[in-house]
């Protein structure tokens, strides 16, 4: 198992629009061979701010990989330079590989 995911920091006053721009947008994700599952996460307010963490889980580093390469990732960060503003500098992407599972 690999998880991928990307450190968002935005400010109170962007928090809805930010949220509005991940609840509405295609991921294309469902269709990715390795894919797992999703989730946008939302941590407590502090100073006026809040984490986010978009959170992937894939079968293998290498679906992941597949995914960064591929026509549907282009296709769903289209215009993410548009958006950038909602968010303060550039996302910070931290991935894992699962060493134990307890389901």
């Amino acid at each position: 198992m690999y998880l991928a995911m990307n450190r968002f920091t935005v400010t109170t006053e962007n928090a809805e629009a930010f949220e509005a721009l991940w609840l509405n947008r295609d991921s294309n994700l469902k269709q990715m061979e390795g894919f797992v599952e999703f989730h946008m996460l939302k941590g407590p307010v502090m100073d006026g701010k809040i984490i986010y963490a978009s959170h992937t889980v894939w079968a293998s580093e290498e679906a992941f990989r597949g995914w960064t390469k591929s026509d549907a990732f282009r296709a769903s960060h289209k215009g993410a330079k548009d958006t950038a503003t909602l968010h303060e500098g550039t996302p910070i992407f931290e991935s894992f590989t699962a060493i134990q599972h307890i389901a």
